[in-house]
């Protein structure tokens, strides 16, 4: 049954979650009901993304060297860690006005470049994410691999450029 409706499943969550993330972004007030101070989450979520660009690596020399259970386990938990941060940043844009980087920083176009490559590659790394889950839960491993050589390297960068955000970020927290 859900290897009959998953792809629709995909659809509808990546159409939905960065229409809400959005939407988000431009709430006129902000509720924060967790009480998280402004800096706090998003060293959370630069941690989140570090410890996520290690299993991605990690799952990958995995697989390289055949251990598909391992390989399993660990991409699972890249997953279930993106889906965890995926949540906190949400609580995060309902928690916190957003803040601006420093129009006069020195570094500001390099910033800039990582911001907007970050933002863009995540609007299109969810479906390819669960694309990719839902052929390997469907053992549909050809179309699985397929997908992964354009999910792994889009989802490392994703990581790895949260975290770089996060650095530059982190004066004005």
């Amino acid at each position: 049954m859900l290897e009959k409706r998953g792809p629709a499943i995909i659809i509808v969550i990546s159409v939905l979650v960065p229409l809400v993330v959005i939407l988000l972004m431009f709430m006129p007030v902000r509720y924060n009901f967790l009480g998280v101070e402004s800096g706090q989450l998003p060293l959370l979520h630069a941690v989140i993304n570090g410890m996520t660009a290690v299993l991605l690596i990690t799952g990958y020399l995995l697989i390289k060297k055949q251990n598909r259970i391992a390989h399993r386990w660990v991409m699972t938990t890249a997953f279930v860690l993106s889906a965890f941060f995926l949540v906190s940043y949400v609580i995060s844009k309902i928690s916190n006005e957003p803040i601006s980087y420093p129009v006069d920083a020195p570094l500001r176009y390099l910033y800039l470049f990582i911001l907007v490559s970050h933002i863009v590659l995540c609007a299109i790394i969810l479906p390819l994410v669960l694309y990719t889950m839902y052929f390997a839960w469907n053992k549909k491993f050809e179309k699985h691999k397929k997908i992964a050589g354009w999910t792994f390297p889009i989802w490392l960068y994703i990581a790895i450029s949260g975290v770089l955000v996060y650095v530059f970020m982190q004066p004005y927290y």
